[in-house]
């Protein structure tokens, strides 16, 4: 039992092992090299102070990638020319961010400085950490000239050109493009458009909203007549009733009262007619009062009486 544990916990930790393996392979997969510069008069300047060659490689993923252990080569033949040192922190390029290299032929300066040098018509190759696995490569084009950059167009994409302006660990694509704000203020710029399409969308809300309850009722009126039907005709399947009888009994049912309703108008009627009042006379008479002074002005009713 011990034994079979060991064996599937081995498989398990082995199965896992490939997949970190094969996840960080297709990380590496993501690398491009994405902007190079050949002839660097007064251009980016490396840590050094010195304007080199250059070689830009963009992480097209959205996870961090590190380049550490892949090699970069000028030489097909040759392809773990240069190793890039692992372990470090500034070998790992964040999400669709770049990591710039000088081709200056001093590896002594620091990691990011290679063993060979950019030159017309060479090939740049980036290969994996088994040396085998081409995963970008570049040619670099005759007649370069000086401090213009080639590149691709847009980041990770698959047409190169001379690019206007060098970003270097940046983005290629410098053009302006206007935000969709700022597009629909060009094309609409009183208003009145927008108004319609807001208007146009309520109205259409509500059409939805009418057509949708107004099946729903329906509905649900149907299914009440479907249920009165049943009611009805499983009544006159067990009473065996006539059109008439059946006519009779719907009416009983609408018309039928209650036995505490019917008692209750006949305590009413039966108190109305034996407790109704006599007829008054609407002749008001009027007594002279026998006292010359009048009562409502009288004090002694409000004077305080002593017991006798």
């Amino acid at each position: 039992m011990r034994i079979t544990t060991l064996k599937l916990l081995a498989v398990v930790l082995l199965i896992s092992w490939m997949g970190i393996l094969d996840g960080s392979a297709q990380s590496a997969l993501d690398l491009r090299i994405n902007e190079i510069l050949v002839d660097n008069q007064s251009n980016y300047l490396d840590d050094f102070g010195q304007h080199s060659p250059w070689i830009e490689i963009f992480n097209s993923a959205y996870n961090s990638v590190d380049i550490g252990g892949l090699y970069l080569t000028d030489d097909l033949s040759n392809p773990t020319k240069y190793r890039i040192a692992s372990g470090q922190t500034m070998t790992v390029i964040p999400p669709r961010s770049y990591i710039v290299f000088w081709a200056n032929n001093m590896p002594t300066h620091g990691i990011k400085h290679l063993n060979f040098i950019l030159k017309e018509g060479s090939v740049i190759a980036l290969f994996d950490a088994s040396g085998k696995t081409l995963i970008d490569s570049v040619s670099v084009p005759g007649n370069v000239i000086p401090d213009i950059t080639f590149g691709r167009t847009i980041d990770g994409g698959p047409e190169w050109a001379n690019l206007p302006k060098s970003t270097p660990a940046a983005n290629n694509d410098t053009e302006f493009r206007p935000m969709a704000g700022e597009k629909f203020v060009e094309m609409d710029p009183t208003g009145f458009g927008m108004a319609v399409i807001a208007m146009a969308v309520v109205f259409f809300a509500l059409a939805l909203l009418f057509i949708f309850f107004k099946n729903m009722s329906r509905v649900i009126g149907l299914d009440l007549n479907k249920q009165k039907i049943a009611r009805a005709l499983t009544k006159a399947r067990l009473g065996k009733e006539t059109e008439s009888e059946k006519e009779s009994i719907v009416k009983d049912e609408e018309y039928q009262v209650s036995g505490e309703v019917n008692a209750a108008i006949a305590m009413t009627l039966f108190m109305y007619s034996t407790e109704m009042h006599d007829d008054e006379s609407t002749v008001l008479t009027i007594n002279k009062v026998s006292r010359t002074y009048s009562p409502w002005s009288s004090k002694i009713y409000g004077l305080r009486q002593y017991p006798k």
